[in-house]
Formats: structure tokens, sequence, C-alpha cells
């Protein structure tokens, strides 16, 4: 009985999904379409949103893509009106675009931290706007925002993708508790910690270094499965990562000594890094490819970097905690 509610929640569903090209989004597109959800993909890029669909397709799913730039509002707008003519209604619409810049912030040119914030946030707020419209209207729907721990705790060299990740949380709790009165509107949050796609290669790096993402690294399918997951069952948010349970922790107790010895972590892992190229990534192009996975948990140059990076946020999550537990005990006393 389980099995058969499980495929009928998601069965037929008329989902939008942004972001669908690479990474996460291909991944999701992949897990919807083989509950048989009727997708609606978007993303910059035409000729890797077909490549997608051609994919989906295969797996029996009925797909429409649409090509959007979701910092472009009235774009949009019409990515929505385009899967109501199509399927007649949405059931559920995926935030899930997130562009990063590295680079120190007062180093790094205005316009491309400008862009993160209109990718990031403005593309979210887009896509809820859209999307809440006409839930209100049908008194039902999911929204699900792709965030990340970047929305829990700082990332320096990365102000603006931090911006844009504190932000949206604030913003999806608002939005949420505007919708507390149509119990069959569901708005989700998916806070994934570092996971192996190609998105920090497609990003813009300010660095001169090689940038990759710490270990331990979460498979981008095990988000699509979250995903999934959320659909079938909405809540309000899903945590994903083993190391999302101590920066949550340490962060909470800590959050300044969390900012400095990562600032201090970071700079050793770009000291050791290789020299690469400056450039401004996917910020104002599509990216190329339709990969979901980075190739990072196989890459042997970004030990250092990594593994650096994460002891440091397990480290400091198992402080936090024993000082929790060490303070619970005195009090007791």
């Amino acid at each position: 009985m389980n099995e058969t509610s499980e495929i009928s929640a998601t069965r037929d569903a008329v989902v939008v999904l942004t972001g669908a090209s690479s990474g996460i989004g291909h991944a999701a597109a992949l897990a919807l379409a083989g509950k048989g959800a009727r997708l609606v993909l978007a993303a910059r890029g035409r000729t890797a949103l077909e490549a997608v669909q051609a994919e989906c397709t295969g797996l029996g799913a009925e797909v429409l893509v649409v090509p959007t730039d979701v910092t472009d509002a009235r774009a949009v707008d019409d990515l929505a009106q385009a899967a109501i003519e199509r399927f007649g209604h949405i059931d559920v619409w995926i935030n899930n675009v997130g562009v990063g810049l590295v680079g120190l912030f007062d180093a790094t040119p205005m316009e491309l931290h400008r862009r993160v914030i209109e990718s990031n946030l403005l593309g979210h707020m887009h896509g809820a706007h859209a999307a809440l419209a006409h839930f209100r209207l049908r008194e039902r729907g999911t929204l699900i925002n792709m965030i990340s721990v970047g929305g829990i705790a700082p990332a320096p060299y990365a102000a603006a993708y931090t911006a844009s990740k504190f932000a949206l949380r604030g913003f999806s709790e608002a939005i949420r508790a505007e919708m507390s009165g149509l119990p069959k509107v569901h708005v989700c949050e998916v806070y994934p910690t570092f996971v192996d796609t190609p998105g920090v290669g497609h990003g813009a790096n300010h660095t001169g270094h090689r940038v990759v993402p710490p270990p331990p690294l979460t498979d981008p399918r095990e988000v699509a499965a979250a995903v999934v997951a959320l659909i079938e069952k909405p809540r309000a948010a899903v945590y994903l990562g083993g190391p999302s349970l101590p920066v949550r922790v340490a962060h909470a107790m800590a959050p300044q000594l969390v900012g400095r010895v990562t600032m201090r972590l970071m700079e050793k892992a770009l000291y050791r890094a290789d020299v690469t190229d400056i450039t401004d990534g996917n910020l104002f192009e599509p990216s190329v490819g339709t990969r979901i996975d980075g190739g990072y948990r196989r890459s042997t140059s970004s030990t250092w970097a990594g593994l650096a990076l994460g002891a440091g946020a397990l480290l400091m999550g198992w402080w936090a905690m024993r000082a929790t537990r060490g303070s619970a005990r005195s009090w007791q006393a």
C-alpha cells in the first residue's frame, strides 16, 4: 500500500524544474521521469536541455523544454504560462538554479556579485512568485527551493553566494508563513552540503587558483531522491550530507569562530592549489555540457583543499557539541 501511494504522489504530476541541464537538476529530471512525472525543464541552454529531454523521454516521460534565464522575471512568467498551456496546471515548482563566484569580496568586480544575487535569490523569487500565485488559485501545490548549507554557515571567498543563500532561507520561511492558511500548499527547502556536480568548475573563479569542493561529497542523485521524497511527503526542510549537523551546531554555538577558522582553511587550501586563469564562468553565459557528476570524488588533486575544509567543519561541530554537553552537565550540577 505504501508503494502504491508513493508512486501515485508523483505519477502524472506536472513539475517545473529550473537549472535542469546538469548536476542536481539533471539528476532530478531523470528521477522524476522514472516516477512518471510530466516535466517542464528550464535552463539557459537549449542544446543541453534537449539532451536531458531525450533521456527523460526514453524513460517514458512527457517533457516540455523551455529555455529560460531565471534572472528575467518576465521569462519566468512565460515559463509558467508555457507549462499551464501544455499541461493545464502546475503541481510542483522546483527552484534549482544556483551559480557561484569564488574570490575576495572587495577584490572582485561588483557586477559579478550582483549577478550571483540575481541568479540565486531573485531567480528563486521569480519562480516562487509565478508558482505561488498559481498554487493559491488551485489551493494546492508544492514549491521546493534548493538552498544549501551555505544558507546556514558563511563561506569566505563566496560572500555573494552566502548572501543569496542566507536570504533564501529567510525568504522561504516568510512565504511558508504567508501560505500557512492553505494546508495543501507546501514550501520546502533542501540544504545539501557540498555535492559532486560540475557546479564549482562552471562557476566564476577570481582567486587565480583551482577551486575544488571539500569532501565528503554528496552524490547528486541523493539530492534528487530527496526532492522526489519531498513531493511524495512535503516537509519544511531537508538536510543532506554528513557534515550538515556538525556545521549547523558549530555555527549556532560559535559563529565567529566558524567564520575565522573557515577563512584560514580556505586560504591554506588556495595556497596549496594549482594556479589557474581568472574566469567569470557561467555567470553570464550558459554552462556547457549536461554532466551530473563533477568527478571530484575521484580527483586526487582535491585532497589537500578538500580535507582541510571538511575536517575543519567536522572538528568545529565536534567541539561545539562537546561544549554544549559540558554546559548542560554544569547547569544540572
